[in-house]
């Protein structure tokens, strides 16, 4: 194994399918922030959940609304789904590891929030429990998923957004989510705030 080769196999990888899902994903992505800030602007909140390296997207996105992203702004409402330890191992054992999301959107979410649902295979249980109480509090979610898109595409309902990742590596499809965070995060700074900076 020549690991340079590996490496610059990955960048390759990496870069074509930048290239190949813009034109598919440009959309999608400019009609999940657009809900997003109207859920901002009328008070709202947007809540967001994931495992594993989702889990970790979840919490990027929370920390660049609550924090800022590129410009000084006032702080916006986000919360990550998967941070607090003892609420989750206390749903988890208690009740079963596919409520711990749920129980917190159905326990936080209002009727005119915004449920951030990642999922790489679009399929993982404790989303798709997550996207059936958004619907129950009447929120509107945007799923980010891959592999074409699975239960949680299913799932979605007029006026959520389906951001899926047209490709079935899981490495890949987490690279393009990070993006589409960062995107949303840009227009709904620029939404706000105007083209300035």
């Amino acid at each position: 194994m020549d690991p340079v080769r590996r490496v610059k196999g990955h960048f390759a990888d990496s870069a074509q399918l930048h290239r190949d899902a813009a034109d598919a994903l440009a959309a999608p992505i400019a009609r999940a922030a657009n809900v997003m800030t109207e859920c901002l602007f009328g008070d709202g909140k947007i809540l967001a959940c994931g495992n594993g390296g989702s889990a970790a997207d979840a919490q990027h996105f929370a920390a660049e609304l609550v924090g800022r992203f590129e410009r000084e702004r006032p702080e916006l409402a986000a919360i990550s789904l998967a941070t607090d330890t003892s609420l989750l191992t206390a749903v988890a054992n208690d009740y079963a590891f596919e409520q711990v999301f749920a129980r917190q959107v159905r326990a936080l979410g209002a009727r005119g929030d915004v449920l951030l649902a990642i999922s790489t295979s679009g399929g993982s249980p404790n989303v798709t429990a997550a996207v059936r109480a958004a619907h129950e509090r009447d929120m509107r979610v945007v799923a980010l998923t891959g592999n074409g898109g699975g239960r949680i595409g299913e799932l979605l309902a007029e006026g959520d957004v389906h951001v899926c990742v047209p490709h079935a590596r899981t490495a890949r499809i987490q690279e393009m989510h990070l993006l589409a965070i960062h995107c949303l995060c840009d227009i709904i700074d620029h939404t706000l705030l105007g083209d300035d900076a």
